[in-house]
């Protein structure tokens, strides 16, 4: 009698290899519808920040005086011919002047970002390493910072210096750059130390102290890189504070020189027209409130992608 011998299915296992920190939170962030749609909005965003002064229909600046005295010597409403979201009172275009406000608004988010981490990054640093007088002394400064109102500090900061050569320079916009930064990096200091100080007693800084690794070292190549996620986070959420700080300022006329042209000043031109010509006010703060929600979504996505308890869950 033959031996009959059967094969059986084999089982097949599938094995889910991790690409490592990054890859499995660009995985995740992929899955965040949200997320996505808000990337792609910032994504569009800084593209008419960079090339829209290349593709604005008309300079920023310019006076379309014979179409404004043709309508009377108002405004055109939106979808007039030649401009397609209408003109000022001054006969400027509302779509070419809202794509320099985006130039600017963009630019205040990334350099005040910048001037967070060059301030935010090193106190909390410094804080979390040497801790001692060192932690009470630095922390005691953020603390002081921290409860000081920021708009006032803002606006006294730039009323002071708006005159000077400072307060002058790239039409009064780096003035708003440092203000705002120098109010907003506390929070950055604050989740570094946290940060630090956890990763400080972990085993390969351990072991780096025993093998002769400068503190310097230590905090740049192993502690800082470990950190990077929650700092990626925080800089993506300050984001529209920044730019509703600026759009604060520019509406009670601090910040851009005219005839520069913010989202916040946008709305301040627009409010006298608000009721015979909505547009002039409803286009700069849908633009406003479109950024601020883009980064706000991003940001969230970002956080849920690099927060390592939920690896696994999805």
């Amino acid at each position: 009698m033959a031996n009959r011998t059967e094969t059986l299915p084999a089982a097949t296992v599938e094995v889910r290899r991790s690409s490592g920190l990054w890859g499995d939170a660009f995985r995740r962030l992929r899955r965040n519808r949200l997320a996505i749609v808000g990337g792609v909005l910032v994504i569009l965003f800084v593209f008419i920040a960079i090339f829209g002064p290349y593709l604005a229909p008309w300079p920023y600046d310019y006076q379309d005086l014979d179409a404004v005295l043709a309508n009377g010597g108002l405004p055109l409403p939106a979808f007039s011919p030649g401009h397609f979201l209408g003109t000022d009172e001054l006969g400027r275009d509302l779509l070419s002047r809202l794509m320099d406000g985006a130039r600017i608004s963009m630019t205040v988010a990334l350099v005040v970002q910048f001037v967070v981490l060059v301030i935010g990054m090193p106190v909390g640093a410094a804080a979390a390493w040497f801790g001692g007088r060192t932690d009470s002394w630095l922390m005691r400064l953020t603390d002081v910072i921290y409860a000081y109102p920021d708009l006032l500090f803002i606006i006294l900061l730039s009323v002071a210096l708006k005159e000077t050569v400072f307060g002058k320079a790239l039409d009064g916009l780096l003035l708003v750059f440092v203000a705002i930064g120098l109010t907003s990096w506390v929070t950055m200091a604050r989740l570094v130390r946290g940060q630090l100080l956890s990763l400080k007693e972990t085993e390969f800084v351990e072991a780096a102290q025993a093998i002769g690794v400068p503190s310097k070292k230590i905090i740049s190549k192993h502690l800082l890189p470990n950190a990077l996620g929650p700092v990626i986070v925080a800089v993506t959420l300050g984001i529209p504070g920044a730019i509703l700080a600026e759009a604060t300022l520019a509406f009670i006329s601090i910040g851009a020189t005219p005839p520069r042209a913010s989202w916040g000043s946008l709305v301040a031109d627009g409010q006298p027209w608000l009721r015979s010509f909505p547009h002039l006010v409803i286009f700069p703060a849908l633009a406003i409130a479109t950024a601020l929600i883009s980064f706000t979504f991003l940001g969230d996505g970002l956080r849920d992608a690099l927060d390592p308890k939920l690896k696994g869950k999805q």
